[in-house]
C-alpha cells in the first residue's frame, strides 16, 4: 500500500515537471521574438536526456554520441536540398537514418565499459568520413549545405518543441514501466539480470534506439533553424562533451537529472560567454571540474544520498 503511494507521489511530481516545461516552451514565442536561448535549451535538455536512456539507464558511456546528430543533419539536409522533398518528411528521414544508424552500430552493445566508448568514437569519427567521401552534388562538399530557402525559425522553434515532447514520452515510458526496472537491474549486474528473466539483448535495445532517434532528429531541427550544415560542426566532439556533462552535472539515472543540469549549465555558459567571451571554455571548465567534485553524483543524485528518505519520490 505504501509503495503504491510512493509511486503515484513520484509520478506526479513527474507529471508537474512535464507541465511546467511545456508551458514555459509553448508560450515563449508569444512574449519574445529572440528565441535562440530557449531554442538551445530545449536542444540540450533532449541531447543529455537522450543521452541519459543509455548512459543513465542501461550503464553504456557512447563518446560517439555526436555521430546520431551528424547523420540526422546531414539527411536533413540532403533530403530536403538535394532531393527536394519538404522539410517534415526530411526530419522524419533523419530520425529514421538516426534508428538505422544505431541499428547498424548494435552489435558494439556485447562491449562493456571503456571499450564501448572507445568504439563508439571511432565509428563517429568513422561516419563523418563516409560523408566526407561521397559526392559532393549530394553532400554539398566542404561547403556543406544551405538550407536558406526554407527558412523558418518559430516553425523549427516549435519542431524542437514537439521533439522535446516525444522525449518527455518516451523518458516516462522507458523509467517508469517494466522496461525501466529491467534496464537498471542490466546496469547493476546483466548477468544477474538474465539470470532472473530479464530479456537483456532486447531490453538493451530499446534505450540504445531511444538514444540513437533524439539526437538525430536534434540535428535535423537545429540544422533547419541554422539553415546551415557543414561537417566541422554537425560531428564536433563538443557536442558529445556537453551532453555528457550537462546529464551528469544534474545526476545520470533520473529523468530530471539531465534537465536540471542542462538548464543550469546552459544558463551559465551563456552568462559567461556574454560576460567574458574571450575565458569562455576556461572558466565553463572551471565551474564543471568544481562542481564534479563536489558533487560526483550530480545536483539531483547527491540530493539523493543526503535526503534518502525522498530518493523514492525523485523521478
Amino acid at each position: 500500500m505504501e509503495d503504491k503511494l510512493d509511486s503515484k507521489i513520484k509520478i506526479l511530481i513527474w507529471i508537474g515537471v512535464v507541465t511546467l516545461l511545456t508551458v514555459c516552451f509553448a508560450a515563449v514565442p508569444l512574449f519574445t521574438d529572440n528565441l535562440s536561448f530557449m531554442f538551445y535549451m530545449m536542444l540540450w535538455i533532449i541531447m543529455a536526456s537522450a543521452f541519459n536512456f543509455v548512459a543513465g539507464l542501461a550503464g553504456y558511456m557512447p563518446f560517439g554520441y555526436v555521430a546520431f546528430y551528424g547523420v540526422g543533419a546531414y539527411a536533413t539536409g540532403i533530403l530536403y536540398k538535394t532531393f527536394g522533398l519538404p522539410i517534415p518528411v526530411a526530419l522524419i528521414g533523419a530520425g529514421l537514418m538516426g534508428v538505422a544508424v544505431g541499428l547498424l552500430l548494435a552489435p558494439t552493445l556485447r562491449l562493456r565499459g571503456v571499450y564501448f566508448g572507445i568504439v563508439s568514437l571511432a565509428l563517429a569519427m568513422a561516419a563523418k568520413l563516409t560523408i566526407a567521401l561521397m559526392p559532393a552534388e549530394i553532400t554539398g562538399g566542404s561547403l556543406g549545405l544551405i538550407l536558406s530557402s526554407a527558412n523558418n525559425p518559430l516553425a523549427a522553434y516549435y519542431a524542437m518543441f514537439i521533439v522535446l515532447l516525444m522525449l518527455l514520452a518516451c523518458g516516462t515510458w522507458l523509467s517508469m514501466s517494466r522496461t525501466g526496472t529491467a534496464l537498471r537491474a542490466i546496469r547493476d549486474d546483466q548477468e544477474a539480470a538474465a539470470v532472473v528473466g530479464v530479456n537483456v539483448v532486447g531490453t538493451r535495445m530499446k534505450a540504445w534506439i531511444s538514444a540513437a532517434l533524439f539526437p538525430a532528429l536534434v540535428g535535423g531541427v537545429e540544422a533547419w533553424y541554422t539553415n546551415a550544415i557543414d561537417l566541422e560542426s554537425s560531428f564536433n566532439l563538443l557536442i558529445t562533451a556537453k551532453s555528457i556533462v550537462y546529464a551528469m552535472a544534474g545526476g545520470l539515472g533520473y529523468l530530471v537529472g539531465p534537465i536540471l543540469g542542462s538548464g543550469l549549465l546552459y544558463g551559465v555558459d551563456q552568462l559567461i560567454w556574454r560576460q567574458f567571451p574571450t575565458l569562455n571554455l576556461l572558466l565553463l571548465g572551471v565551474i564543471i571540474v568544481v562542481l564534479m567534485l563536489m558533487l560526483p553524483r550530480g545536483i539531483v543524485g547527491a540530493f539523493a544520498q543526503r535526503f534518502s528518505k525522498l530518493r523514492k519520490y525523485i523521478p
